[in-house]
C-alpha cells in the first residue's frame, strides 16, 4: 500500500470536467484508490463518491493506493489534484 497526503489545487481552472476526468484517470489503474479527508474514504473509480466528496482547493487528501501499479496510481493522481 502507498499512500500521500496533499493538497489539492483549482482543478476547476486546469480541467474541462475535473470530476468525471478524475474517475477516469483512476480507473486506468488496476489498484484500489481512496481519497481520505477527515473521517470520508472514497473510492476515486466512484463518479458519485467524488461528486459526494468535492474535491476543492485547499482541502488536504490523504490518498491510498492499493494494487500492482499503486507507485504509478499515487503518482497520477497526485499530479492531476495538485494541478502539476
Amino acid at each position: 500500500m502507498s499512500q500521500k497526503e496533499i493538497v489539492i489545487s483549482d482543478v476547476r481552472k486546469e480541467y474541462v470536467n475535473p470530476i468525471a476526468e478524475l474517475v477516469q484517470l483512476a480507473c486506468q489503474f488496476d489498484s484500489n484508490i481512496v481519497l481520505v479527508n477527515d473521517n470520508r474514504k472514497i473510492n476515486a473509480k466512484s463518479i458519485m463518491g467524488i461528486m459526494a466528496f468535492n474535491p476543492t482547493s485547499g482541502m488536504s487528501v490523504n490518498i491510498v493506493a492499493d494494487g500492482s501499479d499503486e507507485k504509478e496510481a499515487l503518482v497520477a493522481m497526485e499530479k492531476f489534484l495538485v494541478c502539476s
